[in-house]
């Protein structure tokens, strides 16, 4: 068996397994229990500079 045939059939079933493995592992991981504070602190990170919103008191226009 020659190098490309091998790497060709490893890839074909092993690295395929792997990688969904490792695929639903990600998935997992991003949707375990607990989470979800990170990934709301991570969500309000580009707001957290913003000033405050104006209102019709503070003279904005519409």
């Amino acid at each position: 068996m020659d190098t490309y045939s091998f790497l060709r059939e490893l890839a074909d079933s092993w690295a395929l397994l792997i990688l969904t493995l490792i695929f639903l592992g990600v998935i997992a991981w991003a949707f375990r229990p607990g989470s979800r504070a990170l990934h709301d602190d991570a969500a309000a990170v580009p707001f957290r500079d913003d000033p405050a919103p104006r209102g019709p008191q503070d003279g904005a226009t519409k």
